[in-house]
């Protein structure tokens, strides 16, 4: 409850302060740059060092990667047929394929499934939606950004991108225990992400943006909330046949809303940040109605 809590708190907070004035226009970007450079790195060493790399594990951490791909699919088709601007398509594609499955996910897991679920839920974020963020993401971020990158530099992006430099040293370092500090000191850094990210999106949302961007809004969240999850959730309840806890918590991160680090991504790289923007914070609060048809369902399953 108190992670839920920290999500409001920080959220209002924002907002609060852009209407007060009292931030520099400064303020998203180096919280941005602390959460992309410090929050993020410091997280993925954290929890990726001990997660156990089983087969069993793999049919969890592809779910992202499986949503990232619908949602390109969707988005690019749906830019044809209602001609979006570029740039709005590469907003719908990063926000409505990326979920919030760490700090609203792992909240929500243990709301609804208990602390038995949290193991599965840090498989699929960390293995998946991390992974797919580092790659994938930052190399949509780099075609949208700039359409003239060539691949070399948009390979340079995504090595150079400092959540997917601490991927790749949390693999070599799988094999040794960290000393007790280093663990600490990890878990203090990574605390910062889940009240910075949320300020920082709070202090960037304006009512105004919904002028000329609530078609746009609409669309990627009704993909994000319930389109995407109703075709996974035939995917790996109809076609795959999987049952039992791993999936459902699987599933349930399916629906999770837009990832506060994907609009963060697009804003930098100055892809709609209004849109990218809404569709997180607008994102978040009707997932708390979302969530709970999604965990009714899944659980009669």
């Amino acid at each position: 409850m108190q992670n839920l809590i920290l999500l409001f708190v920080c959220f209002f907070a924002g907002i609060l302060l852009r209407r007060l004035n009292r931030l520099p226009k400064e303020t998203p970007s180096v919280l941005n740059g602390f959460i992309i450079h410090i929050s993020l790195p410091a997280l993925t060493l954290l929890y990726f060092h001990d997660i156990d790399l089983s087969p069993g594990v793999f049919a969890m951490a592809a779910m992202p990667w499986l949503h990232f791909g619908l949602a390109a699919g969707f988005f690019l088709l749906a830019g044809k047929v209602l001609k979006l601007p570029r740039m709005t398509v590469g907003a719908l594609i990063l926000t409505g394929g990326l979920g919030n499955t760490s700090f609203v996910g792992l909240p929500m897991i243990e709301a609804y499934y208990g602390k038995e679920g949290l193991v599965h839920g840090i498989i699929v974020d960390q293995l998946g939606s991390f992974m797919v963020l580092s790659t994938l993401g930052i190399l949509t971020a780099g075609i949208y950004s700039d359409g003239k990158l060539s691949a070399e530099a948009i390979l340079r992006r995504v090595t150079a991108f400092p959540p997917f430099i601490a991927l790749t040293a949390a693999v070599f370092l799988m094999p040794f225990d960290y000393p007790e500090w280093f663990t600490l000191l990890l878990g203090r850094l990574g605390d910062t992400l889940a009240p910075l990210a949320l300020f920082s999106v709070g202090y960037q949302l304006s009512l105004g943006h919904l002028s000329g961007n609530t078609r746009n809004l609409a669309l990627g969240l009704t993909f994000k909330l319930l389109i995407a999850p109703l075709i996974l959730s035939l995917l790996y309840l109809g076609l795959f046949g999987m049952q039992g806890l791993p999936v459902r918590i699987t599933l349930f991160e399916a629906a999770m809303p837009p990832m506060i680090t994907a609009g963060i991504i697009a804003a930098e790289h100055h892809i709609n940040p209004p849109l990218a923007s809404l569709m997180v914070a607008v994102g978040i609060m009707a997932s708390f109605f979302t969530l709970a048809l999604w965990w009714f369902l899944l659980g009669v399953q």
